[in-house]
């Protein structure tokens, strides 16, 4: 039964529940647990699971942004229901690796639901939300070239989760802290990709 989750910790439990039903989990298995309506943890889980293990294998952190691409334009134009097509939907991992990427996050996630609650919530809805898709959709953009490079595709999918996250617990304050951590991404990722264009010169 699709659930709706208002922690980081909750987020969790679901991925562990989902990967406890399944010996693959796949992105569908997870939507379908936490619903097509909360565009909150459907931005945190792909960008989440970047920043464990399974964003270190090749291609896999480009692939995750192509997702959170997809649910911010969803987010941009208001659709009441998200969507992903079926390629995207069937593909999967092992509940092995789902389930120790949960354990990792487990530290982060109790800090996360700790300081961060609902304040200044007019900043999570309307004007602001669609603002925050343009972001994410930025972010994303910067991911493929970033991945080319240690750890750097971390920096925008740091900034989604905070997104996610502030989206899920409609708290204002974070949607501003994304919004700063988003510039700061957005001028790292330049930052190193131009040094790393200057040194291949």
């Amino acid at each position: 039964m699709a659930k709706d989750p208002h922690s980081v910790c909750e987020i969790l439990d679901c991925l562990d529940e989902v990967a406890e039903e399944h010996k693959k989990v796949s992105i569908g298995d997870i939507l379908d647990a936490i619903g097509n309506r909360s565009y909150g943890p459907a931005l945190m889980i792909p960008a989440l699971l970047e920043l464990t293990p399974i964003g270190a294998i090749p291609g896999v952190p480009t692939f995750l942004a192509v997702i959170v691409g997809l649910i911010a334009l969803q987010m941009l134009f208001g659709k009441r229901h998200l969507w992903l097509p079926g390629f995207i939907r069937n593909r999967s991992v092992s509940a092995d690796k789902v389930e120790k990427s949960s354990k990792k996050l487990r530290k982060m996630a109790a800090f996360l639901d700790k300081w961060f609650h609902g304040r200044l919530k007019a900043l999570t809805t309307g004007v602001p939300v669609r603002i925050a898709a343009v972001l994410i959709i930025g972010l994303c953009a910067t991911v493929p070239p970033l991945e080319l490079l240690p750890f750097a595709s971390s920096g925008p999918m740091l900034a989604v989760a905070a997104f996610g996250l502030a989206l899920m617990v409609r708290d204002g304050l974070l949607m501003l802290i994304a919004t700063a951590l988003s510039l700061a991404a957005f001028g790292l990722g330049f930052t190193m990709m131009g040094g790393e264009e200057s040194g291949g010169g």
